[in-house]
């Protein structure tokens, strides 16, 4: 019976058609789901912080490391990097109000460094659903390559 992997705060982890894959409350952190058009396998982290400066293990917490240590895990399970293909959401302004806050959120900085770290990997992100001020759950379908989004008190939408 297939089942939903399910991706906690800085966590990451891949799944294999039949089963799907997700993870709950994307308010300023960022769901990245690593897809192929040629493999059952897709992978998704669940990206909490922009840059792991100080080599954090939990790799997975981080935009930059996470995607590295997630096309890693992909790639052994023998998918092509050049026929990766990302979608991603969240990025929510959740903290917007907060005193001496109002430049550059975490939300948005979680955002620029998903981006950059999926161009230096050359990585096309092929649909995202970012920013706003709502918290998001996302589960991504490898066999359809779809992933279902909800905002709290919204309909389902998928990209």
């Amino acid at each position: 019976m297939p089942e939903t992997i399910t991706v906690g705060i800085a966590e990451g982890s891949i799944c294999r058609v039949p089963d799907k894959i997700g993870t709950i409350a994307l308010g300023s952190c960022v769901g990245v789901i690593l897809y192929s058009y040629f493999s059952d396998y897709c992978g998704m982290i669940h990206v909490m912080m922009p840059y792991n400066t100080k080599n954090d293990t939990r790799v997975y917490k981080y935009a930059d490391s996470g995607i590295e240590a997630l096309l890693a895990d992909l790639r052994a399970k023998g998918l092509r990097k050049s026929s990766v293909k990302a979608k991603i959401c969240g990025g929510a302004e959740m903290f917007k109000q907060l005193p001496g806050n109002k430049n550059l959120t975490i939300g948005k900085m979680n955002i620029e460094a998903v981006k950059e770290t999926l161009q230096k990997h050359h990585i096309e992100i092929t649909a995202e659903d970012l920013g706003g001020t709502l918290s998001r759950t996302v589960v991504f379908d490898p066999s359809t390559r779809k992933a279902e989004i909800k905002i709290p008190g919204g309909e389902k939408y998928y990209i």
